[in-house]
């Protein structure tokens, strides 16, 4: 059926060589390649383009005016499209209040169900609150003593937004004169409507007596009018005479519903937003609901303490600034200690008063500089931390509270102790655990907490659709894999491959058919267990009726695939064809694929023939217990390539990331050992350097780009600037800098291009129209050399400007690294932002490369064939072998099996994630991991060692 097709023809996006596709909706089909060549600007720049733009030309006039136009891929026609979703890589939000729970919605009902089923306990005594009759509110009340005077309201708003015409009116009309109006008494005559933009707070004025016997009666009829009113609030407002005859107020709020007997506590009416951690109602009034302070962080303002004061080791304070020399002169002299001496030889006593303060004063000789003249004054050291913070809570520069921030740590909040919450909400508890502690266990044991909570007949009933809600979107977290993970995990802590398959465990929820989804490599952090899981995942979207196309690299992925498009031959400008299509089998069989030969075992990454010794010297880490680490002892042997593998959250990350990498850098800039979550480190005297390349991106704005990182733009500037005709216009190097006057286009700033502030819309971004994209003004440009301009040369791909400027030797080097790191096909002037995780690392180990090495150098790498097609792999491996060879030892956190197999040393954690990890499963050579019984990795390893 032609109508079941999805057909391509004359798709030339970006590198794209004008080619035709037509592919059997409702299949799984994967899209291969080398990386560069071709496959996203494909499945996402046409197919979901084209598909995204479509759905929003179909909308109303009104609706596009909100959605902007979406510009039509360069393709001469697509037929057969379904509304596309896209699942992409991208990591999720970094807003520190973002947690897998929230980004899910699980955790919306789970203060659902809190709010409906919660049993609140006393924050004092413990005791389980119960509903508070009127005779119990009146002993309450009683308790003050006859003659006291007290003022009964009823609190029929607290803090909520609206006008409250309604309820003035009501109020006047049956008879009440005052009302307390977000703290001030009014009379209601006087009130006709409030702002609606704020929140208020409002309590009607129902009576004011004095406690006595006779006045009993009158209470309780007061208590029921106020309670009617608010529905089961009232607030009493007491009034003490002191000794000088000023009245103190003291309020208490008696609840109906939710007050200790015992204690007189009361605690706010159970709804979901007292369960929320983002609304002031619920948060933890001391972090704002965040669970962690920001305070300043001695490491920080002084990062490396093997320098002096005069060697500017206070990074707060400049040495050289005339008012800190004094200040610092003064205190060296009163405790006899020199500038010059490092900050790790001081005595602690001297360190101390440093940080914080001397109580003395000191004189201290200061110069005006008006006048020249000298001038002394008694005046106390105030200490560094001390300083910083007044002079934070003084300025009022956005720039300077930035500048501040940079000094500072965060530490679990002293009030919520992490929580998040407000106290009372803490106290509410279902299967005897507060909100927060359920969202602490992973997902495996949130699923197995909501099949044993037993509830009553009541609760069961109330509780029926949140809980069927609940479980069904544990399940689908579990089913790709992610059951490992808790819920109140950062969102900025998930890796993209994470973020990519909570996205698609929403989308199983939702069970949609007729869709196309554009997956990019979903398989990225998992192990092969957890990939068998994904796949079923995929094929269960596939059956139930929808279209995927996955951009992916993992094998077993691929072949699973119904249909394989293989993009190449190589990458940039050297790809963009289609190879190879068909079933994974009837690739494997086309001479031309390189993705077909891998498939067939014609080409390979070779296990090597013997294992490295290394150099005989270790890292011990002893007793490490950080996060779900179980106390484990780690032997790490130098020189030699060591491999980290087991489950997704094993904890593999933070045995290396957050114990070793931290640690070693502590121990190199001459601080001691933090022992934080570990009893020692032994070894790291035998290491001294490290180097730790991640996936973070090499710059933060369009001006980052590969040839600024790797330090090439600087030569290429400098050649630019010695050519004739730019000596004879006084050109200097800086006027071939985007990043400065001069040279550059001011109409757009050398960004190339305009933003225009939509305001409450998302920025657009527009070409120059004076520089057409170029950067540059004119003048500039026409300074060429071997016939380019400095913008050609920034439009060159790595490739092509190594051949370019074989001639430079400086120039050369550095892009024969980027070159060797499987990166020739990106353009010397892409925007940093444009770069996979995976491109952002090889371009931080290509410059690394470029670097002298010690030979006791530490490398470490988090998972850096993320992206990598099996013949970027086998680049790599040659890469990181040659840092090995020179004496250095490289550690890695991996998941592909072609890199796990040349290892000379793998540590396996597990055997399980979350709760499960955190143990040593197996040590050694490949061969040796591959017999343990117990190890996942050593299961999928072994047949690829035959």
């Amino acid at each position: 059926m032609a109508n079941n097709k999805l057909i391509i023809k004359g798709a030339r996006e970006h590198n794209l060589k004008n080619i035709n596709l037509t592919l059997q909706k409702d299949s799984l089909i994967v899209v291969s390649g080398l990386s560069g060549s071709g496959k996203s600007s494909l499945a996402f720049d046409t197919i979901f383009a084209e598909g995204q733009r479509r759905y929003v030309e179909s909308l109303s006039a009104y609706a596009r005016q909100f959605l902007g136009r979406l510009e039509k891929p360069d393709v001469d026609y697509i037929e057969g499209l379904s509304p596309s979703i896209a699942i992409e890589q991208k990591s999720t939000n970094k807003n520190p209040r973002s947690i897998v729970g929230t980004i899910t919605e699980i955790y919306d009902y789970y203060r659902l169900l809190w709010a409906r089923i919660g049993i609140p306990y006393c924050p004092s005594c413990g005791r389980e609150i119960t509903e508070m009759g009127i005779d119990q509110i009146i002993d309450s009340i009683y308790v003050h003593g006859d003659g006291t005077k007290i003022m009964v309201s009823s609190p029929v708003a607290i803090g909520k937004k609206g006008e409250y015409k309604k309820v003035f009116h009501d109020a006047r009309h049956a008879g009440f004169q005052r009302a307390k109006v977000d703290g001030e008494l009014k009379q209601l005559d006087e009130l006709t409507t409030l702002d609606k933009k704020f929140k208020h707070n409002i309590d009607i004025v129902v009576d004011r007596l004095i406690l006595n016997t006779e006045n009993r009666t009158r209470l309780s009829d007061s208590l029921e009018t106020a309670i009617d009113m608010s529905n089961g609030l009232v607030k009493i407002t007491v009034f003490d005479s002191s000794e000088n005859g000023e009245k103190k107020e003291s309020e208490e709020v008696f609840s109906q519903k939710n007050s200790c007997p015992h204690c007189g506590i009361t605690i706010p009416e159970l709804e979901p937003r007292l369960f929320s951690f983002n609304n002031p109602y619920g948060a933890c009034p001391t972090c704002h609901g965040l669970g962690e302070e920001s305070q300043f962080d001695i490491d920080k303002i002084i990062p490396d303490f093997s320098l002096s004061f005069n060697q500017h080791a206070i990074k707060s304070h400049n040495p050289t600034a005339s008012w800190n020399k004094v200040e610092f002169a003064a205190l060296s002299k009163e405790l006899k200690f020199s500038l010059d001496t490092p900050i790790n030889k001081l005595p602690k006593k001297i360190l101390d008063v440093i940080l914080y303060g001397y109580d003395k004063k000191l004189k201290m000789t200061f110069l005006d500089n008006e006048e020249g003249t000298k001038y002394e004054q008694m005046k106390k050291f105030e200490g560094v931390i001390k300083q910083l913070q007044r002079r934070e809570y003084q300025t009022g520069s956005p720039q300077m509270r930035n500048w501040y921030e940079s000094f500072k740590s965060s530490h679990e909040c002293r009030s919520c102790h992490g929580k998040k919450l407000r106290e009372e909400a803490l106290n509410v508890l279902v299967g005897g655990k507060n909100i927060m502690e359920v969202t602490e266990l992973s997902v495996k044991d949130s699923i197995i907490f909501f099949k044993e909570l037993e509830l009553n007949e009541t609760r069961v009933a109330i509780s029926k659709e949140v809980l069927k809600e609940i479980n069904s979107r544990l399940s689908f977290l579990m089913d790709v894999g992610l059951g490992y993970l808790t819920l109140n995990r950062s969102s900025g802590t998930l890796s993209g491959g994470e973020a990519q398959r909570i996205r698609l465990a929403t989308q199983i929820g939702s069970a949609l058919t007729g869709v196309l989804y554009v997956l990019d490599e979903p398989s990225i952090g998992l192990h092969q267990r957890d990939n068998e899981m994904l796949i079923k995942t995929l094929k269960h979207l596939r059956d139930i009726g929808n279209t995927l196309i996955v951009v992916e690299h993992d094998e077993a992925t691929i072949r699973a695939a119904d249909y394989l498009v293989d993009i190449g031959p190589g990458a940039g400008v050297h790809g963009g064809n289609i190879i190879g299509e068909g079933t994974p089998d009837e690739v494997s069989k086309i001479e031309e694929s390189v993705t077909g030969q891998f498939l067939a075992g014609k080409l390979t990454i070779p296990v090597p023939l013997e294992r490295r010794k290394g150099n005989g010297k270790k890292i011990r880490i002893e007793k490490a217990s950080k996060n779900n680490l179980k106390g484990i002892n780690v032997d790490i042997p130098l020189g030699k390539l060591v491999v980290f593998t087991g489950v997704s959250g094993s904890g593999k990350s933070t045995l290396l990331n957050q114990i070793l990498v931290k640690e070693t850098r502590r121990v190199l800039n001459g601080k001691s050992l933090s022992k934080n979550g570990f009893t020692k480190i032994s070894g790291l005297s035998n290491i001294d350097k490290l180097i730790n390349i991640d996936q973070s991106p090499i710059g933060r704005t369009p001006r980052s780009n590969p040839a600024t990182y790797v330090g090439v733009f600087t030569p290429i500037r400098e050649l630019f600037a010695s050519l004739p005709e730019s000596k004879a216009r006084g050109y200097k190097s800086g006027r071939f800098s985007f990043n400065v006057a001069g040279g550059r286009c001011e109409n757009c700033k050398g960004d190339g291009q305009l933003k225009i502030e939509m305001h409450f819309l998302p920025d657009v971004f527009v070409g120059c129209d004076v520089c057409h994209g170029k950067r540059f003004n004119q003048e500039t440009l026409n300074v060429k050399y071997k016939g380019k301009s400095i913008y050609d040369v920034l439009d060159m791909t790595v490739e092509e400007a190594a051949e370019f400027f074989a001639p430079i030797n400086k120039i050369r080097v550095k892009l024969e690294t980027l070159v060797s790191v499987g990166l020739g096909y990106l353009k010397l002037g892409q925007s940093a932002l444009t770069l996979s995780g995976g491109e952002a690392q090889r371009v931080k180990l290509s410059l690394e490369l470029s670097k002298r090495s010690t030979g006791k150098t530490l490398y470490v790498l988090d998972e850096p064939t993320t992206g990598l097609h099996f013949a970027d792999v086998k680049l790599l491996v040659e890469v990181i072998n040659r840092l090995v060879d020179a004496g250095n030892t490289v550690i890695l956190i991996e998941h592909n099996l072609d890199v796990i197999k040349v290892a000379d040393h793998i540590i396996d954690l597990g055997p399980e994630g979350g709760d499960g990890g955190g143990t040593v499963v197996a040590t050694g050579t490949p061969e040796k991991v591959a017999k343990h019984p117990k190890s996942y990795t050593g299961k999928f390893l072994a047949p690829m060692l035959k």
